[in-house]
């Protein structure tokens, strides 16, 4: 069509000799473009992502030599071969996206919709993305946590009190690993502050009820013992998936401010000791001679008693013998009891008899004199 009616607004008659099938832009859009920023043609850009995509897939520009088997026309990503390569790509994409491999110290936790699916074990899974992924969690690694070092910042502090009111500082390590990864994963916000403060608080509540001296010397071991059982049981009420396989002290000792104080405090202690053995082994020695004397005292006690019986009932007897004699002769029992007694009294004595019948005697005679003291026993005194 000639003249500026034709339906793309030609205006001159240049533009009736154009070829059909390359019409020229409006003129309308050449006074947009002299106006300001003009705003691309939705075709154009459909056109040229396709060109695009087909130079990238292999094959060749407009503006290439010799049309292909595609053509020029700008068509050939709705091709067959366009869409076999796409789907192929794609594909591809899929796969890369979805299989994965877990080794054997690790395991696999999938997630359908972002929410907690199940437990893969190691080899190749596979995760149809997008809908389900896949957190890979290695659960045979020893992982550790610091207490008292400082590596967990201010409140990260080894000074702790015990139950007879000394402060001791301790440095230990927990070494844990995963046994759960999904209750490890969703149940914990942060497993190493959790760790940190579950054992710190452990750690205390134990050396509150110890007492210094075994802390720093022989009971070391139980304490690694009993932290380690009680981390453990506060991690399983949270359920949070970490076994602690040990608990690792590293230093259990007084504060080096008053690391000097402590050892005159020890070497008072030791002496304290030492007197109390001494004490003790004279306190035993004591006891077991006042223990032999008394067994003695006591033994002569009842020999003494045994004899005193044994002649209260000699006695007895003897007199009961006597008095059965008396009954039998009373006469000459009594008479013989009289000269026995009389020979008892007056045997030992210096005496004269004197018959009654005698006459004239002096009163007055030394009649002592003229007795000879009795000899000496043999084997007395002078």
């Amino acid at each position: 069509m000639a003249g500026g009616n034709g339906p793309w607004g030609g205006n001159g008659p240049e533009d009736d000799k154009k070829p059909e099938g390359r019409r020229p832009e409006p003129r309308n859009g050449d006074n947009r473009r002299a106006q300001g920023p003009q705003i691309p043609d939705l075709d154009d850009v459909f056109r040229k992502g396709q060109e695009r995509l087909r130079v990238i897939m292999g094959g060749r520009g407009n503006g290439g030599s010799g049309g292909g088997s595609t053509g020029g026309d700008g068509n050939w990503f709705f091709t067959r071969q366009g869409l076999i390569s796409a789907v192929i790509g794609l594909g591809l994409v899929w796969s890369y996206l979805s299989f994965y491999t877990v080794k054997p110290e690790e395991k696999a936790v999938e997630l359908f919709l972002g929410q907690f699916y199940q437990v893969k074990a190691d080899g190749l899974n596979v995760a149809p993305w997008p809908v389900v992924s896949a957190v890979i969690v290695n659960t045979s690694q020893q992982r550790t946590t610091d207490i008292g070092t400082g590596t967990g910042g201010d409140l990260d502090n080894g000074l702790m009190l015990t139950g007879d009111q000394n402060i001791v500082d301790i440095e230990f390590q927990v070494v844990w690993n995963i046994n759960d990864p999904a209750k490890f994963l969703f149940n914990l916000k942060d497993p190493e502050d959790t760790i940190r403060a579950v054992a710190e608080s452990a750690v205390r509540d134990i050396v509150a009820r110890s007492q210094l001296a075994p802390i720093l010397n022989k009971n070391r071991g139980e304490v690694e013992n009993s932290l380690t059982a009680e981390v453990q049981s506060t991690l399983d009420s949270y359920d949070s998936g970490i076994s602690v396989v040990r608990v690792n002290l590293l230093k259990s000792d007084v504060p080096a401010e008053v690391a000097d104080s402590f050892r005159a405090v020890q070497a008072a202690q030791q002496e304290r000791d030492r007197l109390q053995k001494e004490a003790n082994a004279y306190a035993n020695k004591v006891t077991a001679a006042a223990r032999g004397q008394a067994a003695q005292t006591g033994q002569e006690a009842q020999a003494y008693a045994a004899r005193v019986v044994n002649e209260a009932q000699g006695d007895a007897s003897r007199f009961l013998s006597v008095y059965a004699e008396y009954v039998k002769a009373p006469e000459v029992t009594r008479k013989r009891m009289y000269l026995e007694t009389m020979e008892q009294v007056l045997g030992g004595a210096n005496k004269v008899i004197m018959d009654g019948s005698a006459q004239g005697a002096v009163p007055y005679l030394p009649l002592n004199s003229l007795i000879p003291p009795p000899a000496p026993a043999a084997g007395g005194s002078n």
